[in-house]
């Protein structure tokens, strides 16, 4: 499944229809399934003192570069607390 391990952020259905097609007639545009940023990461926690392999977004990437990896990792239940 497609989603963070830190934000646990998924996939949405996007699309729709114009605001232009509404106001005239009914043609539908089709749906189409967006999936977050994921990137295979490798990271380092000091704390356990080994590396972790995780599949984390962006956004996630930003949370953990802010609050710390281990901090990260433990709130989200990847590792285990020492």
């Amino acid at each position: 499944m497609k989603t963070c391990a830190i934000t646990k952020k998924g996939s949405i259905v996007g699309g729709g229809y114009s605001n232009r097609t509404r106001a005239t007639k009914f043609n539908p545009t089709g749906k189409v399934r967006k999936y977050p940023n994921l990137q295979k990461k490798k990271v380092f926690v000091p704390e356990l003192n080994k590396s972790v392999n995780i599949e984390i977004s962006t956004r996630g990437m930003r949370t953990m570069t802010k609050n710390g990896v281990y901090k990260t990792l433990l709130k989200a239940g990847l590792v285990k607390a020492k």
